[in-house]
């Protein structure tokens, strides 16, 4: 019951509540001169999403920079420990290495692989259907992925039946191969991470970068093929060129997504094995230890390497809007 009441209350009180809040600062703003009325309209209008970014990100994240500098239970001032911790511990350190390969290779093969997706399906007549099929693995939460790629990676001792889809169709297909344990052998467990992070992010590269390459005007490859252009050079002196500004922003979204990466390895090796990042040890900081102090230091670490490379997004979206 209580839960029908608050779905409810969602379904009908938000869109009220909306209503009567706009019949009311339009109201008294209609009391204003017509001067004032123009300067102030957008701040009302605005008003409630800055409150709520105030008290569900702005406070929670002044609050998590004060909880750093305190003791597990947030009771005594312990100052720069929880950060000393973070930069010595054996695995913190192994966290941040995972992290810095994850930056490394997680754009490298996100945009490689994105790019030449979109230029090949932009030639073929099937082009919606093949990005469809791209973008299906969105759809599939990344514990769910996680799931399904770790029994697809299921490994067996030689000589006993293979339940793993993988190593199942390689000993099948490849005359003496041997099995492999993709998830526990470093550093092959790592980049097999890496590959099923991307598997379940490319159609939104491929999207992005296909729709971008619409943007290109035929004429310009048109007028380097009468120069004698082939399509290697058109690939890398004209396409690449004009999607500089795309590239960048889903390398930098890639990013972003391999520095706060938690879910795909918590759920297919628990951070074991020598796979654990800085989201993982930040998970079992806090509810595995409970040591709220250690647990926010790295929760800044990691808003700190972020923060530069979202300004360095928001100024290439920037771009991307004065060239159209």
């Amino acid at each position: 019951m209580n839960n029908l009441l608050m779905a409810l209350y969602v379904v009908v009180g938000v869109p009220a509540a909306t209503i009567i809040y706009v019949a009311l600062i339009e109201t008294l703003l209609g009391l204003l001169p017509e001067r004032t009325r123009g300067r102030i309209r957008p701040w009302l209008w605005l008003a409630p999403a800055l409150l709520f970014l105030v008290v569900f990100l702005i406070y929670p994240m002044l609050n998590t920079a004060l909880l750093s500098f305190y003791d597990a239970k947030s009771a005594n001032f312990v100052g720069l420990d929880n950060y000393t911790y973070a930069f010595t511990d054996t695995d913190m350190l192994m966290a941040f290495r995972n992290n810095i390969i994850w930056v490394i290779l997680a754009p490298l093969i996100g945009v490689s692989f994105s790019l030449v997706f979109a230029v090949l399906f932009d030639r073929v007549r099937y082009e919606a259907i093949a990005k469809a099929i791209l973008f299906l693995p969105m759809a599939i939460s990344a514990v769910a992925a996680g799931v399904i790629w770790r029994l697809m990676l299921n490994y067996q001792p030689t000589g006993m039946p293979q339940v793993g889809t993988i190593n199942a169709l390689l000993t099948a297909l490849i005359p003496g191969f041997q099995p492999q344990a993709w998830l526990v052998n470093p550093p092959l467990n790592n980049v097999a991470l890496i590959i099923i992070s991307f598997w379940g992010s490319v159609g939104f590269g491929v999207v992005i970068l296909s729709a971008a390459l619409k943007g290109i005007s035929p004429e310009l490859h048109e007028a380097a093929r009468v120069d004698g252009a082939n399509e290697w050079h058109l690939f890398w002196h004209i396409t690449v060129p004009m999607l500089s500004s795309t590239i960048t922003v889903i390398a930098t979204t890639n990013v972003i997504g391999a520095l706060k990466v938690f879910d795909i390895v918590y759920v297919m090796t628990n951070g074991s094995y020598g796979t654990t990042v800085l989201g993982v040890e930040m998970y079992k900081e806090l509810f595995n230890i409970s040591n709220v102090g250690r647990a926010s230091a790295i929760s800044v670490i990691l808003l700190l390497a972020i923060i530069p490379i979202m300004l360095r997004n928001i100024r290439a979206f920037a771009r991307q809007e004065e060239i159209r």
